[in-house]
This record gives structure tokens, C-alpha cells and sequence, in this order.
């Protein structure tokens, strides 16, 4: 077998691409990393979150979410503040100022996501947003509580937040 032709690789390096197209709006127009982006799209979804939610919500470690953090903070996108006792617990929350440039920033993101995904013929697309949805699917049931899942997708009828 190739390379090219398994599956996950296929699978990751599309993935890869796609986020790359999406990245040069965020990044080079806003002046935020992937990690950065991830965060404030968390935020402004949710509001606040705690380290605990952001790491179950998001495929960053534990390091990529604190070094975007300290940046967000040092761009007074977002606000950390120690919760409780543990001080490697934090409480995230997204400023006034972050949640205008993720807004701005998200237009330009759903436009180049969309041009993108207009160049595919619709049954193409259906057929995809099925894969998608049945791929997660299968990979919650064969995946134990305790393995974890990464990053779900909300399902139908369940809150995100």
C-alpha cells in the first residue's frame, strides 16, 4: 500500500489543506496562530471557559492552549484569571476586543470556507457532510469513555455549550 492511497493520510493532509485556505484569513489578516483562533472560536461560542472545558472542547495540549493564552491575553483578546487554590487551574474568558476581531475575522473565514466548498458539485458536498457525520459517528462507538474523542461535533439536538 501507498501512502497516498490510506485513508487517514488522505484524510489528514485534505484536513491540513483546508485549514491552511482558512488560516490566511485569521492569520495574515488578523494576526492570529491556529491555536489562537481555536481559542476564540471556543470563547466566543461559550463565553468563559475553564482550562478543564478547553481541553476537553479543543485538540490543543495543555502547552498550546497556555502559550496562545499568554499571547491572546497580551493582545487583550481574552482575560485568565486563577481558579481556586489550584493554580494550574484557569478561568478563559473572551474581551469586548477579542470578540470583534474573531467576528471580523469569522466573516472572511465562512467566505473563503464557502468558495471553497462552492467548487465542489452539491451532491459532492452532501455526500461529504454525510461522511463526516457518519466517520464521528463510528468513531464514538468504538471508542471507550475513558480513550476520549478529541473534538466532537455537537449532535443533532444537543447544545455545544
Amino acid at each position: 500500500m501507498r501512502i497516498e492511497t490510506f485513508f487517514p493520510y488522505r484524510l489528514a493532509v485534505t484536513a491540513e489543506a483546508f485549514s491552511r485556505q482558512l488560516a490566511v484569513a485569521y492569520g495574515r489578516q488578523h494576526g492570529l496562530s491556529r491555536e489562537e483562533w481555536r481559542l476564540l472560536f471556543l470563547l466566543d461560542d461559550a463565553g468563559r471557559l475553564d482550562s478543564l472545558q478547553l481541553s476537553q472542547r479543543t485538540s490543543l495540549n495543555k502547552v498550546q492552549v497556555s502559550r496562545a493564552a499568554s499571547r491572546l491575553e497580551e493582545k487583550a483578546l481574552i482575560t485568565r484569571d486563577i481558579l481556586g487554590s489550584d493554580r494550574r487551574l484557569r478561568n478563559y474568558a473572551i474581551t469586548d476586543a477579542g470578540r470583534d476581531l474573531f467576528q471580523s475575522a469569522l466573516h472572511e473565514v465562512e467566505a473563503r470556507a464557502q468558495e471553497i466548498l462552492d467548487a465542489m458539485p452539491a451532491r459532492d458536498r452532501a455526500a461529504l457532510e454525510r461522511g463526516i457525520a457518519a466517520l464521528d459517528q463510528a468513531i464514538a462507538t468504538v471508542t471507550s469513555p475513558d480513550e476520549g474523542r478529541g473534538t466532537p461535533f455537537p449532535r443533532p439536538g444537543r447544545s455545544r455549550k
